[in-house]
């Protein structure tokens, strides 16, 4: 199988279920506290690993005591920990997340040493890359680093896939790059400016991502599944539908599960599916991490 290499960013997330989300201001007692493994890099080598990828993973963690637990816990998911590095001058990331009991969540990232991830630490894994693997990233990470990566990806013939989450704004050059983007709603609307108010309105959203540069887009839906936009062939991808829990990992889950089945050599639509149904089950748990299914599950 090819490889899958996954650059990004590993938190410890402290969760907390409440009943609704505060207001500014507001206190809310009774919540229940829960502390997982978290952050979009780390969650996506999880589901790579688990549902039975080619992974190498590649992040930054402080040199202290939850970057060390993070490392025991890599190891203990069988994750190579070779590119993963301990910086003592920095705290590892930490997430602060609530969750309502609709499953909606609020999220603040204390980032940490993962904004140290640098040119120089994706130059040790470059020699790692082949053509045909897969390149999966996010934006929890230095932009510059994302577009290095990428185009270091490139040149070599790899398939760059980007999950652009946090949403923010992205330079041309690094769309050029990318084989596949997988927006949500709102990072697509922030890519395009164009609202997507309607199912028809992710047709001409996908459209523009491509038109500037982007091979294949996916619109991730939540409940409505996802919009796909393939080579200039438009379809959709109905969502499994289950009773929600926890929404916090649903999309990283789906990325990790796109890029083994893509790896595998299922065409983008089977990929999807497979990607649509680990995503649904992993909305079902409570917790990051520890809501990724493994293979047999699927």
């Amino acid at each position: 199988m090819k490889k899958i290499i996954v650059i990004g960013s590993s938190n410890v997330d402290m969760v907390v279920k409440i009943s609704h989300l505060p207001a500014p201001g507001e206190t809310i007692l009774g919540g229940e506290f829960l502390m997982n493994q978290g952050g979009k890099g780390a969650n996506q080598a999880v589901a790579v690993e688990r549902l039975g990828g080619n992974l190498i993973f590649m992040a930054k963690l402080g040199d202290d005591i939850l970057g060390r637990q993070s490392v025991a816990y890599f190891k203990k998911e069988g994750i190579d920990t070779r590119y993963i590095t301990l910086n003592e001058n920095s705290a590892s990331g930490v997430a602060l997340i609530s969750v309502d009991d609709h499953a909606e969540n609020s999220i603040v990232v204390a980032s940490g040493t993962n904004m140290l991830l640098n040119e120089q630490d994706v130059d040790k894994v470059v020699e790692e890359m082949c053509e045909g693997d897969i390149l999966l990233m996010q934006l929890e990470i230095p932009l510059q680093t994302v577009e290095y990566a990428a185009r270091k990806a490139f040149e070599k013939g790899v398939k760059v896939v980007l999950n652009p989450a946090p949403a923010r704004n992205l330079p041309k050059e690094l769309l050029r790059y990318l084989y596949m983007i997988t927006p949500n709603r709102i990072e697509a609307e922030m890519l395009t400016g164009i609202k997507i108010t309607h199912d028809a309105d992710a047709e001409g959203v996908a459209e523009e991502i491509r038109a500037m540069g982007v091979k294949n887009v996916i619109i991730t839906l939540g409940s409505k599944g996802c919009f796909i936009k393939e080579d200039g062939v438009s379809y959709r991808v109905d969502a499994f539908k289950v009773e929600p829990v926890d929404t916090t990992a649903a999309g990283d889950t789906f990325n990790g599960a796109l890029c083994v089945g893509l790896a595998e050599g299922m065409d983008l639509k089977q990929a999807a599916l497979m990607a649509s149904k680990a995503s649904a089950i992993a909305v079902t748990r409570m917790g990051a991490q520890s809501s990724i299914p493994c293979r047999e599950e699927l």
